[in-house]
């Protein structure tokens, strides 16, 4: 990652982020030197720290493992009153943070704020590493219950001064928005990201099952690699607390079985969509008057819920950056969490408050990228500009008649990542691309795009993924943003929150699923995720529909299209219109 990335103040930011709004801000509002977005080090006040893991019962007898961390000199806890801060975690013991891999220096550094008069805890959710107890399905209102008494336990202790704050990522960052909905009153700030607003967009985005994450299941050998609590030492707790774990609800089964947004999930006994999803507790966030400051990265598979998020609560803030999924690369946002922490929970004038709520990176500006702020998003004045999809193959051409493609379901990805961090990527033959002419000078795609497609199939059903991809001069392509739906659940609906301008929504309910007549054509609306980019002079946008993708699961092709149309004529128009933003 570019050096940039480390911003080393005002004046620097200023640079990097050449709007006017943004360096007008900066000269009427100046900030104190070292309390700048990325820039903040304020003094360590201790190089010590203490930990205590122990347990802590819940109100129906369910005990959670818990690790307090708290600053100390000579060996000894520091005597005083000190704001907490808390993880809704799968583990109570934090994986230590040797400087290496994608958490090095973001999230899996929060314990060592204890070097600056904060108390650090870990809690392992119910169900999950050392704690005992089930998982009923995942994040469900025993989880937000157990994070209300968390945290009022946590303010009341006599090493707290009553204030609390909460962070966490992915899974964890979760369990912080549902710990907000509860409207603890000792709550004061929540630093989360990656996470899911509503779980049926983010786990069957499209109406299709292809995100890589159902959650955890592990073994009892699995679960008897935690460290246990200081009072058993022989793991005959942590055993007993292992086989309570296997009763938990089985993740996969459960995802898999809810193919609409409104589906009843016998396992759990709830249309767990709502129950699990924050978007269901909305008012409630929004009441509860805690802080929030979202994180996300252009290459996480949620980064459109975390600025959803971040249009639906009110005084909230935002950083997207060039990352993975819970990954920061070299921008410290330890630091940048410290900052808003002191802010919220010491009182201290950071200046955060007076900079503009969203801070994101446009990926290939200037050289390798520069950071970039807003007051609002979309961030600048870009409109949609749409482009057609020519029968000729030519993005923005004119030709008018119908493509056709043989879905390829053995679409595999080579060096595309696993897990969380899996990537698309383009397969040759998988679909169809549609080039755009070599571009005369850069252009900058900034925010949500729309996908309008009219297509016909030779079955009930289709999965359709559109990429935008930016290809070299030399045939190099580069993944920049993507979008999938289902072609049956391709009613669109109202959205029961704010949205970026433009954006469809579908609704996908079990009535609201239409089957394709096959080779009879439909229209199918959907978004293309949100991006910051630039492709540069000499580059082709392109932009490829396929019927598959690696990352798919639980996929029954035998239902689905083998043979797909897109159409192109006057009155089955098939377009592409993106964000295109011009810079003074």
């Amino acid at each position: 990652m570019p050096m940039l990335l480390r911003v080393a103040g005002a004046a620097l930011l200023a640079t990097l982020c050449p709007l006017p709004f943004l360096s007008g801000a900066i000269a009427q509002n100046a900030v104190a030197p070292g309390a700048a977005f990325g820039a903040y080090q304020p003094s360590r006040t201790y190089t010590e720290q203490v930990s205590s893991t122990f347990y802590l019962p819940m109100r129906d007898g369910v005990r959670l493992a818990m690790t307090v961390s708290r600053p100390a000199r000579g060996g000894k806890a520091v005597d005083g009153r000190f704001p907490v801060i808390w993880h809704h975690s799968l583990s109570a013991t934090q994986e230590p943070n040797d400087g290496t891999g994608p958490f090095a220096g973001g999230f899996r550094s929060m314990p060592q704020l204890t070097d600056y008069g904060y108390v650090v805890v870990q809690v392992a959710r119910r169900g999950n590493g050392q704690s005992f107890g089930e998982r009923r399905g995942y994040h469900d209102r025993n989880e937000a219950q157990d994070a209300y008494d968390v945290t009022q336990w946590l303010a009341a202790q006599p090493w707290s001064d009553g204030k609390v704050g909460i962070y966490g990522c992915s899974n964890t960052g979760d369990a912080a928005l549902h710990a907000v909905s509860m409207r603890p009153p000792a709550l004061k700030a929540a630093f989360a990201g990656c996470f899911s607003w509503h779980k049926y967009d983010a786990f069957r985005r499209g109406g299709i099952f292809a995100q890589w994450g159902t959650g955890p299941a592990r073994s009892v050998e699995e679960d008897m690699k935690q460290q246990p609590v200081d009072a058993d030492p022989d793991k005959t707790l942590l055993r007993q607390a292992a086989e309570e774990h296997q009763r938990s609800t089985p993740l996969f089964e459960m995802w898999k079985g809810m193919p609409f947004r409104d589906s009843f999930s016998p396992i759990v006994a709830s249309r767990f969509w709502a129950e699990g999803s924050s978007a269901n507790y909305a008012d409630q966030i929004r009441r509860s008057g805690v802080a929030l400051y979202v994180v996300g990265g252009w290459l996480d598979e949620l980064r459109d819920q975390g600025l959803i998020a971040f249009m639906n609560v009110p005084g909230s803030r935002i950083i997207i950056g060039p990352w993975k999924h819970c990954s920061n690369d070299d921008f410290p946002l330890v630091e940048e969490a410290h900052r808003f922490f002191d802010e919220h929970l010491k009182g201290i004038d950071t200046g955060l408050r007076r900079e503009p709520p969203i801070h994101y990176f446009t990926q290939n500006a200037g050289g390798e990228g520069v950071w970039r702020s807003a007051a609002n998003w979309p961030s600048a004045a870009g409109s949609l500009q749409a482009l057609a999809l020519g029968k000729d193959g030519r993005l923005g051409g004119k030709a008018h008649g119908e493509r056709r493609f043989e879905v390829r379901y053995d679409v595999a990805c080579k060096d595309a990542g696993s897990g969380p961090f899996a990537q698309p990527c383009h397969v040759p033959g998988a679909g169809l691309s549609y080039a755009g002419d070599p571009l005369a000078a850069d252009s900058e795609v900034t925010g949500s795009g729309v996908v309008d497609l009219w297509i016909s199939a030779d079955a009930a059903d289709a999965n359709l993924f559109a990429y935008l991809e930016d290809v070299a001069p030399d045939g190099s392509i580069r993944m920049v943003t993507e979008g999938r739906l289902k072609a049956s659940l391709r009613a669109l609906g109202k959205a029961p929150w704010t949205l970026p301008a433009g954006v469809p929504w579908h609704r996908a309910d079990a009535e609201d699923s239409e089957p394709l007549v096959p080779g009879k054509p439909a229209r199918l609306v959907f978004e293309l995720m949100p991006a910051s980019y630039v492709f540069k002079a000499g580059h082709r946008l392109q932009i490829t529909i396929t019927g598959a993708d690696y990352r798919e699961r639980a996929r029954e092709p035998s239902g689905l299209a083998r043979t797909v149309r897109i159409l192109s004529d006057p009155g089955h128009a098939s377009v592409v219109k993106l964000p295109v933003v011009t810079r003074r």
